[in-house]
């Protein structure tokens, strides 16, 4: 009997707990708040971009149906997708300048700009499926981002560079189209406006772009630690720079493969930074450790300083290229020369490449 009226006291004090956390979970009290689920902001053209991106929060994705935008739009917010319908969404110059009070990203006539802060990198923002065209700075910036994926996007007819990064770490660039820019189609640096040694990329990649038309192609400056891979680069001045100078970590430690680079031609005047540019492959100029490999190398012919397929440049102030492998490559068809080696810098190794001249000779 007493055993009994113990195990029927424990079944009371049981039913006691079960009911309490019922009774928790019909007033809501002592449960924490549900989160709130990401939003889908959709915009059609005659309503503001800018709008809708400054009411959406982290996660919410942003959707332009097809039509043509004349704004620029500024993107500070974390995990944000701005997502257009194709290359038949396009963003476009607003008629007359920028507005006293308009965002900086206007101001500087660029297209979409994504920008955190010093104390704080913006993360995992996404943009896509759109076209930029036209604007007198770049298609897009970014400054300060983690994570940053450009997908998909056509970069046309912009006044410097189509797709453009600095101070960023593991962006993502894939499947975009870069043609007719004043500068280069997808650009990758430290910093613009200082000086300074390479940044880790922390495995930044470029990878199954089309460049045309552009100066440069793919250039990336005083950066380390990322892959230049699958794309396709035609018809620019140069088809790729990776370009470091005398600053400390040098320029390099990344990995140029795969890539098709062929007929950059266009014939492109001096500038303050660089001489005359036609008929340039792929230039190194104060690169170090960085692996070329299987890329197709044909038919870059020019007569300029940097001419030829796979050409090693000392920087214009005196850093020379150290300990880069130029390896299995196909290198044919280039003028001056398929692999040139022009300035100091020791290490650098050629070896297994199809090619049919190379200056000094015997690279091939």
């Amino acid at each position: 009997m007493e055993l009994r009226q113990k195990h029927q006291k424990r079944q009371r004090r049981k039913l006691g707990r079960l009911l309490a956390v019922a009774a928790a979970v019909v007033s809501g009290v002592g449960l924490a708040p549900a989160a709130e689920s990401p939003e889908r902001h959709t915009v059609r053209p005659g309503e503001s971009v800018q709008a809708a991106v400054d009411a959406a929060k982290p996660g919410d994705t942003v959707v332009l149906a097809p039509g043509t935008y004349r704004e620029s739009v500024l993107i500070t917010t974390a995990r944000l997708t701005l997502r257009g319908s194709g290359p038949a969404t396009v963003l476009v110059p607003p008629a007359g300048p920028a507005a006293a009070d308009a965002h900086g990203c206007a101001r500087a006539g660029h297209g979409v700009c994504v920008t955190g802060t010093e104390g704080a990198d913006v993360e995992r923002v996404s943009v896509r499926s759109l076209t930029l065209r036209g604007f007198k700075g770049h298609g897009l910036w970014a400054s300060r981002t983690d994570r940053l994926s450009v997908r998909q996007v056509v970069s046309e007819k912009n006044g410097v560079w189509g797709l453009a990064q600095q101070r960023s770490v593991r962006g993502s660039f894939r499947e975009n189209t870069v043609r007719e820019n004043g500068d280069a189609g997808i650009f990758l640096a430290n910093a613009v406006d200082a000086e300074g040694g390479a940044t880790d990329q922390g495995g930044a990649l470029i990878a199954g772009n089309t460049a045309s038309g552009n100066r440069i192609g793919v250039t990336v400056r005083r950066v380390r630690n990322l892959t230049v891979r699958d794309n396709e680069l035609t018809a620019n001045c140069a088809g790729m720079f990776i370009v470091g100078d005398e600053s400390k970590p040098a320029a390099g430690a990344m990995t140029v493969r795969s890539n098709d680079i062929s007929g950059n031609n266009r014939l492109c005047p001096a500038t303050a930074r660089l001489p005359v540019i036609q008929g340039s492959g792929i230039v190194l100029t104060g690169s170090e450790a960085t692996v070329v490999r299987s890329n197709t190398i044909r038919d870059n012919v020019g007569s300029a300083p940097m001419s030829g397929g796979i050409v090693l440049f000392e920087s214009l102030v005196g850093a020379a290229n150290t300990d880069n492998v130029i390896v299995n490559n196909e290198v044919e068809g280039n003028g001056r020369a398929d692999l040139v080696h022009r300035g100091d810098g020791g290490g650098n190794r050629f070896t297994g490449n199809t090619c049919a001249s190379s200056e000094p000779a015997g690279l091939c």
